[in-house]
């Protein structure tokens, strides 16, 4: 019996683990796992800064040629071995094991940052219960003498030369810097821990845990509503955004296409992060979900769905996100350039800010941080799913998987813990751009796309019944990589002092 045939015969005679319940979960889980964080608050914001709709052609090209197919690679080998991030590799091709565990690593990095998140959108929303927003006046002790409420910036008279000669800041940027993180001078000073938002951190982690304790058997029920209702969510926030006064504003600025900046490196480059970022891709993670599948299971057909998915929830949410700031920016009688932002300022202090502004505040901002925190449970149950098959995968302690969880949940609480200090934010700036997004995504990516279409072996794949259009999708995949790879590094060169200033800004 030759090699491959061999590989696939042992394959299909070894007793799967613990598997989905039925396609549905699968799915679901899918879903939920593409659809996060990323797309309500980095897609837009890029997709503005970077040409507008012009940045869509990029964007495009990495999600065809980087994206869907490297999300199949991930699942379609997880499915394939049967085994999590790390044993797959083993497996497959065992002198490139060391892809499994950088994923794994990333992993667990971006497991820390997330939850996060998700403790800053629950602290949030305990204040949201009221149409009296916090954030939204100036008589609370956390503010300063510089506040200044929207409703009076409005119908603030500027100096004689047409500019503003004062300076102030809005009530929900200090409700942001005052209350909820306290904010330090720098990363050398950590200051007190922030016990409101210590209290936030454990709640999240005893929710996951509860949800996650018994296996996919429970969370890939769970993943049907947590998956589906965000969505539900944004639905209602797009029709509330569009039908504010000057909303067409706001979404001219978010796809009016600039075709000169595709010129630019740093398009591209933001481009391919998006898509790595948002696709949960080089983590180990898909793999994981895709050893659930049963051997024979039709993940080709759902790989594309599911991708098609997470760009459109993107796409959309750029919609939702960018009407309401072009209300927010009539109402100021400013530039929209001066109100948008991406990641924590802009769904934690632009957005807040753009909903004390509508009818019924309290209600909207209720939505928005409930569709937060259900977006970021989806990807946490996918991120920790898959670093406890790997790990126990690799460790062949399936049976100590309560355990493991615990662990794994009392470290990550223990290091979330250096986030929610007063210099906690600057932890999470050198998270944000060094630990779970970029060239570190990029070399696994680039390294087990080469592993498998080139290294591995077409024949293997091919008697495993997977289709020719992946093995073709996989030569060029690396090829799309390797060209982040080079822009990434042009643009370090040209600009060393580019990362410092993005970690170090709040």
């Amino acid at each position: 019996m030759s090699n491959e045939n061999h590989l696939v015969q042992v394959v299909k005679e070894e007793t799967k683990g613990e598997q989905w319940s039925n396609k549905l979960d699968f799915i679901f889980t899918m879903i939920g796992t593409l659809v996060g964080l990323g797309n309500v608050w980095r897609f837009p914001y890029l997709c503005y800064k970077n040409g507008g709709g012009a940045f869509l052609i990029p964007y495009f090209m990495f999600v065809l040629f980087c994206g869907i197919p490297v999300i199949f690679l991930e699942l379609a080998v997880g499915q394939f071995t049967g085994q999590g991030g790390i044993t797959c590799w083993t497996k497959m091709c065992p002198l490139f094991t060391g892809v499994g565990i950088g994923g794994i690593v990333c992993l667990f990095l971006t497991l820390v940052y997330y939850i996060v998140i998700m403790a800053w959108a629950l602290f949030y929303l305990a204040y949201s219960f009221t149409n009296d927003l916090p954030w939204a006046t100036c008589n609370h002790t956390w503010n300063t003498p510089t506040c200044l409420a929207d409703t009076v910036t409005h119908n603030f008279t500027p100096g004689g030369n047409g500019t503003n000669n004062y300076n102030y800041t809005s009530p929900a940027t200090e409700f942001w810097e005052r209350k909820v993180l306290s904010i330090s001078g720098g990363i050398d000073e950590v200051g007190e821990l922030k016990w409101d938002l210590m209290l936030c951190l454990l709640a999240v982690w005893i929710i996951l845990w509860v949800c996650l304790f018994k296996g996919v058997k429970i969370s890939g029920k769970i993943v049907y509503f947590t998956a589906t209702f965000p969505l539900v969510i944004l639905f209602i926030l797009l029709v509330r955004g569009v039908t504010l006064p000057n909303a067409v504003y706001g979404m001219k600025y978010y796809l009016y296409p600039n075709l000169q900046r595709l010129g630019d490196a740093q398009v591209w480059m933001d481009a391919g992060t998006q898509v790595l970022f948002s696709t949960a891709i080089s983590v180990s993670l898909l793999t994981s979900m895709g050893s659930y599948n049963k051997y024979n299971y039709n993940c080709y057909k759902y790989t594309i769905i599911v991708g098609c998915i997470n760009s459109c929830v993107s796409f959309i949410s750029g919609l939702a996100i960018f009407s309401v700031l072009g209300f927010m920016a009539k109402e100021q009688g400013v530039d929209i350039a001066t109100v948008a932002e991406h990641g924590p300022g802009l769904v934690f202090i632009v957005y807040p800010r753009a909903v004390a502004m509508m009818p019924l505040p309290g209600l909207w901002a209720v939505l928005f941080f409930i569709m937060l925190i259900l977006l970021g449970i989806d990807t946490e149950f996918a991120l920790i799913e898959g670093g406890i098959k790997s790990v126990l995968d690799r460790l062949q302690m399936q049976q100590h998987r309560v355990p493991f969880l615990t662990g794994i949940g009392i470290i990550s609480f223990g290091i979330g813990l250096t986030m929610v200090t007063e210099g906690g934010m600057y932890v999470f700036q050198l998270f944000d751009y060094y630990a779970v997004s970029g060239v570190c995504l990029l070399w696994i990516t680039f390294f087990e796309s080469i592993t498998i279409g080139w290294l591995y072996g077409n024949s293997y794949l091919l008697s495993g019944g997977f289709p020719t259009t992946f093995l073709q999708w996989l030569r060029i995949s690396p090829m799309g990589t390797g060209c982040r790879l080079v822009f990434g590094f042009g643009i370090h060169a040209m600009c060393p002092s580019l990362c410092p200033a993005e970690v170090t800004a709040c």
